[in-house]
């Protein structure tokens, strides 16, 4: 058990790459489509983004690098898929702006989204759910 805990922890702790919004955009699509062709990205993102495809091509290749993407080769074609799983992704981003606006410290954080966001009561129910459901799992 304490072993365990101490590699979840370890892991919590682990902060995977920065995605810039760009990254973000892709990304988004790769999860949705994987694996897929830089053409099928460029295409998904044609109404949103004015990218041509060889901007698209040239980012996905510096996530490549970055270690966000991966390359299988087929014949002629690159299909991609993602290295970093949603959740990764989300936590790394969550954690930089927690570590800038917070100074780290999340229930300083929950505090100012209770006090300055306005909850709908189905929103705020949800929530409750969520903290009994994490209580009850801590006991």
């Amino acid at each position: 058990m304490y072993e365990s805990k101490k590699a979840n922890k370890g892991h919590r702790k682990k902060t995977g790459p920065e995605l810039t919004e760009a990254e973000w955009s892709i990304i988004k699509v790769v999860w949705e489509n994987e694996p897929c062709a830089a053409g099928t990205v460029q295409e998904a993102l044609a109404k949103s983004k004015d990218w041509a495809y060889s901007t698209v091509k040239t980012t996905m290749d510096r996530m490549v690098n970055k270690g966000l993407l991966e390359i299988t080769k087929i014949r002629n074609m690159q299909l991609f898929r993602a290295k970093i799983s949603q959740a990764d992704a989300k936590k790394s981003e969550l954690r930089k702006m927690l570590k800038r606006a917070f100074d780290g410290a999340l229930t300083p954080m929950m505090q100012f989204l209770i006090e300055h966001e306005d909850f709908s009561k189905e929103e705020l129910k949800k929530l409750r759910q969520l903290v009994d459901k994490t209580w009850q799992k801590k006991k």
